[in-house]
């Protein structure tokens, strides 16, 4: 018979298999389609086994946009800490975010699409996180586009992660690598600055 500490040890893993496993389903299907016993099918266990780590469909929801705001926000916290000046800042954000949507895909696809189903107060969080996190962007911009007002700089930083996130909503079929570099470019032409020279990080 298990131990309790034995359970504790695979909740994790289990959990992130959960996550997983609804990311992949809303991103095909759409959240709302999706109950918690499609859910553990797909994850591998039953679904009344999620309810050990989720109370609910919507706390599954919470926790998987969590997941890549948390991703993003870690990204940009340690490229500021570490970039050398704003011109490489500003493309390691950039390189940073198409990481992102290439290796979380379906999470961030299932971010675009759901977070407007969230509870109002869930909604209105999450939403507080993700301007933070272009203000990291609107900041580093700024000193290299002095031309631009203030409400200029948000726009093009809104329409450079916009670029980026186009990748989420269909399969162009191009090897990671490759997208990742139209990618780039694209999203630097938005912002109206030159890709920095650090070569891009892309998918293994």
């Amino acid at each position: 018979m298990a131990t309790a500490g034995a359970r504790r040890r695979r909740d994790p893993e289990r959990r992130e298999r959960i996550l997983t496993a609804a990311a992949e389903l809303a991103a095909r299907r759409g959240f709302h389609t999706v109950g918690m016993a499609d859910i553990g099918a797909e994850a591998g266990i039953v679904g009344s086994g999620i309810y050990r780590h989720f109370d609910s469909k919507d706390a599954v929801l919470v926790a998987l946009l969590d997941q890549v705001m948390d991703r993003l926000q870690a990204g940009a916290e340690e490229i500021l800490a570490s970039a050398g000046d704003e011109h490489a800042a500003l493309s390691a954000l950039v390189r940073d975010h198409i990481r992102v949507a290439i290796e979380d895909r379906s999470i961030l696809a299932v971010y675009h699409r759901e977070i407007h189903n969230l509870p109002e107060d869930e909604r209105r969080r999450l939403r507080r996180r993700q301007r933070h996190y272009i203000e990291d962007w609107v900041h580093v911009l700024s000193p290299l586009r002095r031309d631009l007002a203030d409400g200029e700089l948000r726009l093009a930083v809104h329409a450079s992660v916009g670029a980026v996130q186009s990748t989420l909503f269909f399969r162009s079929g191009l090897a990671p690598e490759r997208l990742a570099e139209l990618l780039d470019d694209m999203a630097h032409a938005c912002l109206g600055v030159a890709p920095a020279s650090e070569p891009l990080v892309t998918t293994p």
